[in-house]
């Protein structure tokens, strides 16, 4: 399978800061921060949650630090059949261990005086009115969005019937015009120019555009264009999953045009195979109906079928049988 790879070097964020991942994840998340700021700057290592049982009875030995550090009823209920100065002393040997920060789920609150603690130690406590464990399962959710690898691809991105098409080429190829066709046929903008690109778990490819770009694109002669506000709010999409890379090209630059399918070429994008075509651009070609169709012919080869493959296998059958008949 030939392949050609992704010209922009990825970047794979290590950390997350406190104060990012509430001002991106609060509403979500049902987060309030209880107390200060103090602790916004500190740094989430590593994208997955902690549960604090065994450090607060004082087993340090395999604590995981650098997570972010959830107290559920289970901790809360523990800390309460404490004294009082056992609760601050096992509360305070656990701020002391430069942890990111502190949520309190299902709206509970800490004493006041654990509260003191924690912003004395340059720790954060946020509060969600959600279940643990539903807050666990939402907050890592974001965490591997967070820390997912990425990279920007210039083109354009847009939903096509359902299928994620990354369309690229060379200025002057007619992308920005190809794209106003598929929108007035029903298609969606995800990207206009930047496109970002994040490989979560390895298991799918997402592409979102920049906040400040979303929903806009430039169209030569005629400037910034609002995508939403001419074609409807159905026709911009916040993100979709890559599935087929378009690239155009002049066709007096393609030596070589594949005429039948059989030889599928794909793109390595952040280390995920992505079936890529090359369309030949030419006056009177209509690219919006190619890049259609191609989605199309996406679809059914997600099913398991391969219109090229077949004809193949249908060519060689009938040409075995007109052997047979001769001899």
């Amino acid at each position: 399978m030939p392949s050609t790879h992704s010209k922009t070097k990825p970047r794979k964020p290590t950390s997350v800061t406190i104060g990012d991942f509430y001002r991106r994840h609060a509403p979500e998340l049902h987060m309030e921060l209880v107390g200060t700021k103090v602790g916004f700057d500190r740094e989430i290592l590593e994208p997955t949650i902690n549960r604090p049982g065994l450090a607060l009875t004082g087993f340090y030995k395999y604590f995981a630090l650098h997570r972010l550090q959830v107290i559920g009823l289970a901790e809360r209920s523990y800390l309460r059949h404490l004294s009082e100065v056992n609760a601050e002393k096992r509360f305070h040997d656990l701020c002391k261990q430069k942890i990111p920060g502190i949520v309190v789920s299902r709206n509970q609150s800490l004493p006041e005086r654990l509260l003191t603690i924690a912003n004395e130690n340059g720790v954060s406590v946020l509060q969600t009115s959600m279940v643990t464990m539903n807050y666990i399962n939402s907050a890592t959710v974001r965490l591997d969005w967070e820390f997912a690898p990425t990279t920007t691809e210039h083109g354009c991105m847009v939903d096509v019937m359902g299928i994620g098409i990354l369309i690229r080429g060379d200025s002057g190829t007619g992308k920005s015009e190809t794209v106003l066709a598929l929108l007035r046929r029903g298609a969606s903008l995800v990207a206009d120019d930047m496109v970002r690109i994040r490989n979560i778990e390895d298991r799918e490819l997402i592409a979102t555009a920049p906040e400040l770009g979303r929903s806009y694109m430039e169209v030569r002669g005629l400037g910034i264009i609002n995508v939403a506000a001419l074609f409807g709010v159905g026709t911009v999409r916040t993100e979709k999953r890559l599935d087929l890379v378009v690239n155009l090209k002049w066709e007096e630059n393609m030596n070589d045009v594949d005429r039948i399918g059989l030889d599928r070429a794909s793109l390595d994008v952040l280390g995920m195979e992505v079936p890529h075509i090359e369309l030949p651009v030419a006056p009177g070609r209509d690219l919006a109906q190619l890049i259609e169709v191609a989605a199309l012919d996406q679809k059914l080869k997600a099913l398991g079928h391969d219109s090229a493959v077949e004809f193949n296998k249908k060519l060689l059958k009938r040409m075995r049988d007109q052997r047979k008949s001769v001899v």
